[in-house]
């Protein structure tokens, strides 16, 4: 009788020993996933062209669609020691690029740019693994603004 007492004891403390490991596996996933959630903007490429500009990609989380991004592309100017934005265009359509491909590794296919003034820009991303990049985009910076090229 004693060894039936034992082994029923020993079942249910595992068993409980199992829902406690479980419950706290929950808890942890939880707190694990919404410290670890991707930030609302990501910074993608960035370059400074001679000491007059300097161009940056951010890819923009979508508000709408979890998997949907913009990319906008920031145009500043260098004037007493500071950058000041002094232009932004969208880079394709709003929401128009998956934000995981935008965000992660590879996702710059081309991002080129000459020190001149008017300075070309040309843009092309990736549109996830299996699609590929994009065509490219072609900007032109003059003055400090961002015109299509």
């Amino acid at each position: 009788m004693s060894f039936v007492r034992t082994h029923v004891r020993g079942v249910a403390t595992a068993a409980c020993t199992l829902l406690m490991a479980i419950g706290l596996g929950a808890a942890d996933a939880g707190a694990s996933d919404a410290g670890t959630a991707a930030p609302r903007t990501r910074l993608i490429a960035s370059s400074v062209l001679g000491g007059d500009y300097k161009v940056t990609l951010t890819a923009v989380r979508s508000t709408q669609d979890p998997y949907a991004a913009s990319v906008r592309l920031r145009v500043y100017t260098h004037a007493k020691g500071v950058w000041k934005e002094s232009d932004r265009v969208t880079v394709g359509d709003v929401d128009g690029w998956f934000w995981y491909p935008l965000t992660g590794s590879g996702a710059v296919c081309a991002f080129s740019a000459a020190s001149t003034e008017p300075a070309p820009l040309t843009v092309s991303l990736l549109i996830t693994p299996s699609i590929g990049c994009s065509g490219p985009a072609h900007y032109v910076v003059k003055q400090g603004r961002v015109f299509a090229g």
